[in-house]
């Protein structure tokens, strides 16, 4: 359901206006808030910037949570920047929902999964919470689980969604392009070992590898849409990316949503035929990488498919605490944000495996909404694919149905909802959702 609203521009520069002529008078007569409100006055220059180039300062948002800056600012500050960077990042991309919002109208999206995180918070607070878990850590935990659905709840036009599309498949090289530029100032390595050589770019390689695996979605709307050389050569760019990080869960569901919509989506753009010759193209590859595995062992990705393909990555060892957590509360589980409570960041294993998170989305909702939460967003989720993608085109919406169905099976092994990679994932669902729509309205991109 769209709510239209009016560009509220002009009421917006005649408060800013009002507030910096104040300014001066109310610095005279009490000269201790002569700093607020100038520190107001510098958030407020801010919010009319990002109010009147809200396109621009969204593909620049969404460029600085693809490089995922948390790892950097972990390593470069100390761990206590971790999470204070996630969370301005989420801050920011609600507050430009926000901006979206009041510019363009709002969106009443009945369906969207942050509903569940509302109700699975809502419940947590009442029935009560995990133990060292607080009420204010909770509502923190319940904002963040939400703030990757913000740009679902606002209507922008045409071009915002074309902007983040292609910004979504820059992502994995912006970050490629920094990560370099930090490795030649010696401030952080571009490849980190990690049962073999693994390449972080700016932040983590899995972090990097989610991004990349955006990217790849992009790339296909792209490649069906258009079919043009540059996007192609985009897409290999991002699969090379993909590939260097070492990363297996998500090299594998990009290569099972391509192959599959190889099949399953048809394009004028890219016929038949010319998806032939990239299958024939791709094939010669193949058989140098099984020849050459031994020497690709420095690489983490051949390495751990030559010597341990079945190994979890430490997994196995995350998951006895969250299902023993998830079983003393299992209906309504133990409020949103327990799932960084289970186990602490001290202990042998978190120390071991460098986390403490369940990696493994439908354990840790167990954990933190109970069955009853849990059963809500599996619901929530299918609802909201299934509508929200009736309306795009045949292509779009066989693709949209095909990464979430890969989304689905990912959520097994990854943190596919928490982590910042998603903010990038949903940015792009968000964005071919408002460019499928405004089509099927006939409006003209």
């Amino acid at each position: 359901m769209l709510v239209p609203v009016r560009d509220e521009t002009a009421t917006v520069h005649a408060a800013a206006g009002l507030y910096l002529a104040l300014l001066p008078i109310v610095a005279l007569w009490m000269p201790a808030l002569l700093w607020p409100l100038l520190l107001g006055a510098l958030g407020l220059g801010a919010l009319i910037l990002g109010y009147a180039r809200l396109t621009p300062i969204c593909v620049l948002w969404l460029l600085i949570v693809g490089i995922t800056p948390e790892m950097a600012a972990s390593d470069l500050i100390g761990p206590e920047a971790f999470q204070p960077t996630i969370a301005a990042v989420k801050a920011a991309e609600i507050v430009l929902a926000g901006l979206c919002a009041l510019r363009y109208g709002v969106r009443l999206d009945a369906f969207n999964p942050a509903w569940a995180f509302l109700a699975m918070g809502a419940a947590g607070l009442v029935s009560g919470l995990y133990p060292g878990l607080t009420q204010a850590d909770s509502v923190r935990s319940i904002v963040g689980s939400a703030a990757p659905f913000a740009f679902f709840f606002c209507r922008p036009p045409p071009n915002w969604a074309s902007a983040m599309i292609r910004a979504v498949a820059w992502c994995p090289s912006a970050s490629v392009a920094v990560g370099l530029i930090f490795s030649l100032a010696d401030l952080r390595p571009l490849f980190i070992d990690s049962g073999g050589a693994r390449l972080a770019a700016v932040g983590h390689p899995a972090f990097l590898a989610g991004v990349c695996l955006s990217a790849i979605y992009a790339g296909l709307f792209a490649l069906y849409r258009d079919g043009r050389r540059g996007d192609r050569l985009l897409l290999a760019t991002n699969w090379l990316i993909l590939v260097l990080t070492g990363a297996r869960a998500p090299l594998m569901y990009a290569a099972l949503v391509m192959g599959a919509s190889l099949i399953l989506v048809r394009s004028s753009a890219f016929p038949a035929r010319s998806r032939l010759l990239l299958g024939l193209a791709a094939l010669p590859v193949l058989p140098p990488l099984l020849l050459a595995s031994e020497d690709l062992a420095a690489v983490r990705l051949f390495n751990m498919l030559s010597t341990d393909a079945g190994n979890l990555s430490g997994r196995e060892f995350l998951w006895p605490a969250f299902e023993q957590a998830a079983a003393e509360a299992p209906w309504f589980g133990w409020g949103v944000g327990a799932g960084n409570a289970i186990i602490p960041p001290d202990s042998p294993i978190a120390m071991l495996l460098h986390t403490w998170a369940a990696h493994n989305e439908y354990l840790r909702i167990q954990v933190e909404g109970g069955e009853i939460g849990r059963a809500l967003l599996i619901l929530l989720f299918a609802l909201w694919v299934w509508l929200r993608s009736r309306v795009l085109p045949v292509g779009d919406s066989r693709l949209i149905r095909l990464i979430f169905m890969a989304f689905a099976g990912h959520a097994f092994t990854d943190n596919v909802l928490i982590s910042t990679p998603a903010c990038v994932l949903f940015a792009l669902i968000a964005a071919i959702f408002v460019r499928g729509e405004a089509e099927a309205r006939g409006t003209r991109l």
